[in-house]
C-alpha cells in the first residue's frame, strides 16, 4: 500500500516559485510506494493566483507543467462528510479554519493522506493521517 501525500497550496507555491529547495527535493525523491497529490481546491487557488496576475507567464507555465504531472483529486460525497464533521468539530472548539483550508484538510482526512504543509493552522485538525512540513529550509 502506498503512502499518499497531499500538498497544500503554500507548499505547491514554494515548490513552483523555487522558494523551498527542500520541498522540491522531497517531492523529487519520493519512493515507488509514495504518491504526491493535490486537492482540486489547491488547483482552484492556483488558478485564482493566475487570474490575479495575468502577465505572470513563467508562473503560468510552471503551474501548467506541475498540474500535468501531479495527481489532482476531486471532491465527492466522502469528502463532503469529512468536511461537515471537521467543520462542526472546529467550530465547536472555537477554532474554525479559513474556508479553503477547511476543504483541503477535510479532503486529506477523507482520502487518508498525510497533509504536507507548514501552516500552523492545521496543527489543531483532528483526524489527519499525519502532517509534514517539507519546506524545512524556510524560517517560520
Amino acid at each position: 500500500m502506498s503512502r499518499l501525500y497531499m500538498l497544500d497550496t503554500n507548499t505547491v507555491s514554494y515548490i513552483l516559485k523555487g522558494k523551498s529547495l527542500a520541498a522540491r527535493a522531497k517531492l523529487a525523491a519520493l519512493g515507488a510506494d509514495e504518491v504526491a497529490c493535490i486537492s482540486v481546491v489547491t488547483e482552484f487557488e492556483l488558478e485564482f493566483g493566475l487570474a490575479k496576475n495575468p502577465n505572470a507567464q513563467n508562473l503560468r507555465h510552471a503551474i501548467r507543467w506541475f498540474l500535468a504531472r501531479i495527481q489532482v483529486l476531486t471532491l465527492g460525497s466522502a469528502e463532503a462528510r469529512a468536511y461537515g464533521q471537521l467543520r462542526q468539530e472546529q467550530e465547536t472548539a472555537g477554532r474554525p479554519l479559513e474556508s479553503m483550508d477547511m476543504l483541503i484538510a477535510a479532503h486529506a482526512i477523507a482520502v487518508g493522506a498525510i497533509l504536507v504543509t507548514g501552516d500552523k493552522v492545521f496543527d489543531s485538525v483532528p483526524g489527519l493521517a499525519g502532517r509534514e512540513n517539507w519546506a524545512t529550509d524556510l524560517a517560520r
